[in-house]
């Protein structure tokens, strides 16, 4: 994880540690990443990452209501409720699982077979569920610091829509809406998060914890695309039952 911390950070301080484990760890600088964004990859691989991300962005609320189950605070609920209402939808707000089903829609993947996660890649499940555990079982303030990976969404975010756009002609902005949505909400998330992680983790194991919570969290999403490249790039080994694009399902 982390070098050990040998004395309390200053918030400031506390705020550019958390932002250099982003600089160094944050999955833009995964190769998958530059393939998928520099128009690299074939519509087989692009459908192959949908297929596997949805299973992340189904587990945020999931993750979500983990941390509100263990948080005292009411106010910090009444905050944090939101993030589940964000991707889940309410009333006529759609939310961001059903944007990004919009997108597996425009893929042409089945509904039914994105949601059932049957070709998930175990890697993907297994990771998506480490996050979804860790949040669980962690202090409340070190399970925020765990979303604190949204400081640096809206740049990815930027950059994918536009890598999207020039690069597949399979690929219109209608599809794009939930990343669309995040440039506003990612921020907005990311500074009330940062902000309770400065005010309330200031003894040296609570710090140490949200240090390692953010590199954890990034290796979670480094985990995922260490996946995909393996199985869909480099060497390509697709695991038994996981999605095939030269066998699509029916």
């Amino acid at each position: 994880m982390n070098k050990p911390l040998t004395a309390v950070l200053s918030p400031a301080e506390l705020e550019d540690a958390l932002r250099t484990i982003g600089h160094e760890r944050y999955h833009n600088r995964h190769p998958f990443h530059h393939l998928l964004h520099g128009g690299k990859l074939n519509f087989g691989q692009v459908q192959a990452w949908a297929l596997n991300r949805y299973c992340y962005q189904a587990a945020i609320p999931r993750k979500d209501a983990a941390l509100i189950s263990r948080i005292h605070d009411r106010e910090l609920r009444r905050e944090w409720v939101q993030r589940i209402l964000d991707h889940d939808g309410y009333g006529d707000e759609e939310g961001g699982i059903e944007r990004w089903l919009v997108l597996t829609d425009g893929l042409g993947l089945s509904r039914d077979y994105v949601i059932s996660r049957q070709g998930a890649l175990p890697a993907t499940v297994f990771a998506v569920e480490a996050y979804v555990d860790f949040v669980a079982r962690h202090p409340p303030v070190v399970a925020v610091a765990s979303c604190l990976t949204e400081l640096f969404a809206p740049a990815i975010h930027k950059e994918r829509i536009v890598g999207l756009l020039e690069n597949y002609d399979f690929i219109d902005d209608k599809v794009l809406a939930y990343f669309r949505r995040r440039l506003s909400q990612a921020p907005r998330d990311a500074d009330f998060a940062l902000d309770y992680v400065k005010r309330h983790a200031t003894t040296l194991a609570e710090q140490q914890g949200v240090l390692d919570a953010l590199t954890f969290k990034c290796n979670v999403l480094w985990a995922q695309l260490d996946a995909l490249y393996a199985a869909y790039v480099a060497p390509g080994m697709i695991p038994p039952g996981a999605f095939d694009p030269s066998r699509p399902p029916c």
